[in-house]
């Protein structure tokens, strides 16, 4: 979300005191700082033209001076504060995030999926988990993992408290218990038809039903043989009509592709948005890492398995919806934390091996199409990774701290006066000048902060080279006279200097004339 406010330049000096000290107060209220706070806070700061001084300054100054400068100011000036205030809070009460429900086949031969499931448990300020089903993908017998599921959940329950403290959109273990479902009875296609309705398919078919106009992303750690058997109930349902707008509020996020089903449901429900991701190995971090990082720390941390084959394989696809100024879902050709993809759709991207050794044939639906990843293929994730471990290891050193002073949290990157994250799309004149500004840009920890200007180049359309002075919070760039009618993508990244450093992102798409 952002946000265009006009601060009052008639401020004094020690009347933008004031107000930073009245916010801070009322943010810390509580012993909960969540990120939307803070979001508001920054704001508050860029919008007012807080300087790093009179924020430090603010500390020192006792609530009842901060109380009696305000009172010196001219009733307008206290109207137009209490109004621009009013307004951030109602903004801030419309803060959507992304929908997420999870296919899992958690409890099988790889491991992977429980430590997918420990770090997004780590992340759920992120995205507003809506449901969380266990199926198989290839064995064709047994139950889910129910009870693996809750244990997990358990633990979460016991540092859920710790968390609060350093995000206040944490949801409760009781929510969680409440949104895990059973899937399918039975793998593939083969597990769905007349009077194979699952536990898990009605609860999609509930979820997207819901009278809210964000998309539901289905981010599938297994088969989709669950959604498939949802789409099955709502097209022998429902009217043409119903079925294209349930269609339309389900996206899908496929990892390798783990059972037939995905390939019939493209098949028969073409204009449903599908990516397939056959791109993501190679991000995750070693297992001396994961040790020291994520298994020796705390209760949650002595639940992530030891990797068999790949770490976390299935991760990707719930990092692809993040908030974090750099994600955007609806756009799968912008490129994130869960890679990048080409918005044509490629015929016969086939599921892993394993679908063909057992026996599983998706050639029968041929032809199909799906979303593929980009030319890049996993570099469109590793360019990341770092700042991917370092969110992670920052996560769980919060389920072992109940005191936001003594973790390292997020800083926020402005981009002018504008402390959102949404992304900027600004028309700019080929050949002209244009200003970068970071310099608002605020850590909630104090902590020294450093710029990047990176030049996205990928999910652009100009294929020229672009002068960018990557260190300096602000400065001058000169738009190449042959980038008229093409596209330009630049990530602002700030990153702070705590332990483990913290970055923020904030991207800017150029529409150059």
């Amino acid at each position: 979300m952002s946000y265009t406010i006009t601060f009052l330049n008639t401020m004094r000096h020690h009347q933008k005191i004031a107000i930073a000290r009245l916010i801070s107060d009322l943010i810390k209220s509580d012993d909960v700082i969540c990120k939307e706070e803070i979001e508001l806070y920054n704001q508050i700061v860029c919008s007012f033209d807080i300087s790093q001084d009179e924020l430090h300054e603010a500390q020192f100054v006792s609530q009842a001076e901060a109380v009696a400068y305000i009172r010196h100011m001219v009733p307008n000036e206290q109207k137009k504060i209490f109004t621009i205030l009013i307004l951030l809070t109602v903004f801030m009460s419309g803060f959507a995030q992304t929908r997420v429900i999870v296919t899992s086949d958690i409890g099988g031969s790889d491991p992977d999926d429980t430590q997918s499931l420990v770090h997004l448990l780590v992340t759920l300020d992120q995205i507003e988990l809506e449901g969380f089903i266990s199926q198989h993908a290839w064995v064709p017998y047994g139950q889910g993992a129910i009870g693996l599921i809750n244990g997990i959940i358990d633990r979460y329950e016991s540092v859920h408290s710790n968390l609060m403290v350093h995000s206040k959109d944490f949801p409760t273990a009781d929510y969680l218990r409440s949104i895990v479902k059973e899937g399918q009875k039975e793998a593939a296609m083969k597990g769905t038809g007349e009077g194979k309705d699952s536990e898990g398919s009605e609860w999609i078919i509930k979820v997207v039903d819901e009278d809210d106009p964000r998309p539901v992303w289905i981010s599938a750690w297994s088969g989709m043989n669950t959604l498939a058997q949802a789409l099955i109930k709502v097209r022998d349902t429902r009217t043409p009509e119903e079925l294209e707008q349930f269609i339309s509020k389900i996206r899908v996020y496929d990892v390798l592709g783990q059972d037939d089903a995905g390939a019939w449901i493209v098949k028969n429900f073409p204009d449903l948005i599908y990516i397939r991701n056959k791109e993501i190995y190679g991000w995750a971090p070693d297992d001396e890492w994961t040790r020291q990082n994520v298994q020796n720390v705390g209760p949650l941390g002595q639940v992530y398995p030891n990797r068999i084959w790949a770490t976390e394989g299935d991760s990707p696809s719930f990092f692809y919806c993040f908030d974090n100024g750099l994600n955007v879902p609806e756009h799968p050709d912008y490129g994130g934390w869960g890679g990048r993809f080409d918005l044509t759709r490629k015929e016969g991207i086939r599921s892993m091996d394993w679908v063909v050794r057992n026996n599983l044939d998706e050639t029968q639906y041929d032809p199909y199409f799906m979303l593929p990843s980009s030319s890049e293929g996993g570099n469109a994730i590793n360019i990341w990774k770092q700042e991917i471990f370092n969110d992670f290891a920052a996560r769980m050193l919060w389920t072992v701290t109940d005191a936001y002073a003594d973790a390292n949290h997020h800083p926020v990157a402005a981009f002018g006066k504008d402390a959102g994250k949404d992304v900027l799309y600004k028309k700019v004149r080929a050949g002209r000048s244009l200003k970068l500004d970071a310099s608002r840009s605020y850590d909630p920890d104090g902590n020294d902060l450093t710029y990047e200007w990176m030049f996205y180049k990928e999910p652009g359309s100009y294929n020229g080279s672009l002068d960018i002075l990557p260190s300096k919070p602000f400065q001058t760039i000169m738009i190449p006279d042959d980038a008229k009618g093409s596209t330009i993508h630049i990530v602002l990244k700030v990153t702070d200097n705590g332990k483990p450093s913290l970055t923020s992102y904030r991207r800017i798409v150029l529409e150059c004339r």
